[in-house]
């Protein structure tokens, strides 16, 4: 068990039920997260139907408390590829240790049909409010203004989030479907702090989403091999900044198998 200063944070891209072997993922992505022993996991593309929710299923697996909630990106196909996909949802999951006291969502600019969202969740940790927020950016080239106008808005989220007293930062976890460099993630490296580089990396180290990865989407040449998978920090009003302690990304198969095509991305902090 951890000092109550010290927290560790995951953010996984978990791929819905995609591929033709969801189900043995499943197994993978609870045992990884089991390994891992994260106090906060944001998860994006999450699946929830009428009945439970992966998050439901995880947290109950790794006693944590979990909210999910949607619809997030990306877009799922008008008509199901296969029986257990009707009826699914997809969505953002945060999991967290310690209670959510609260949670609701941010709509996020967009040109789709349907807007996807943030989810914002209010976290009771030991030493007061730990403010997280959850989301997965646009992807597509087509809708290249929009994801800019994503991450300012989630700027602006974040701001109205730290503004508000805690001696515990913001954080902001999620896939933004963007490098470090790229002018998407300018707004939000503009008011938050990369864990990543703030561990001692070099921003374009730590690749997320691999070409070498046999389910690799290579239709995504923005985003492969690229770091792409985040976590942001900015401290609260009355509060200091968070010290970065590490920050590693998890690439280990389970039982041969890949339980994601992203890797998920773990920091270590000290707050």
């Amino acid at each position: 068990m951890r000092a109550p200063a010290e927290l560790r944070v995951v953010t996984w891209n978990v791929w819905w039920r995609f591929g033709e072997r969801w189900e043995e993922r499943q197994e993978g992505i609870a045992a990884t997260l089991e390994r891992l022993d994260a106090d906060i996991i944001g998860l994006q593309e999450s699946w929830a139907t009428r009945e439970e929710s992966q998050a439901a299923v995880l947290a109950e697996r790794l006693g944590m408390q979990s909210q999910w909630a949607g619809p997030s990106l990306p877009e799922l196909p008008d008509e199901p590829e296969s029986p257990d996909h009707a009826g699914v949802d997809l969505g953002l999951a945060v999991l967290s240790r310690w209670p959510i006291l609260d949670s609701w969502t941010r709509t996020l600019p967009s040109s789709r049909d349907v807007a996807p969202v943030a989810l914002v969740a209010v976290i009771e940790h030991p030493r007061g409010p730990l403010r997280v927020v959850c989301t997965c950016a646009e992807h597509h080239a087509h809708f290249g203004d929009d994801h800019v106008a994503q991450t300012r808005e989630l700027a602006e989220l974040v701001l109205e989030l730290a503004a508000l007293e805690s001696p515990l930062p913001v954080l902001l976890i999620g896939d933004l479907n963007a490098p470090p460099d790229g002018p998407e993630l300018a707004p939000l490296l503009e008011v938050m702090t990369d864990a990543w580089t703030a561990a001692g990396h070099a921003p374009d180290e730590g690749v997320t989403l691999s070409s070498e990865h046999p389910d690799a989407p290579l239709g995504a040449a923005k985003q492969l091999d690229r770091r792409i998978d985040y976590v942001l920090v900015r401290p609260s009003a009355g509060g200091r900044a968070p010290e970065v302690r590490s920050a590693s990304v998890d690439t280990d198969r389970v039982d041969g198998l890949h339980p994601s095509d992203h890797f998920a991305v773990v920091a270590d902090l000290k707050v």
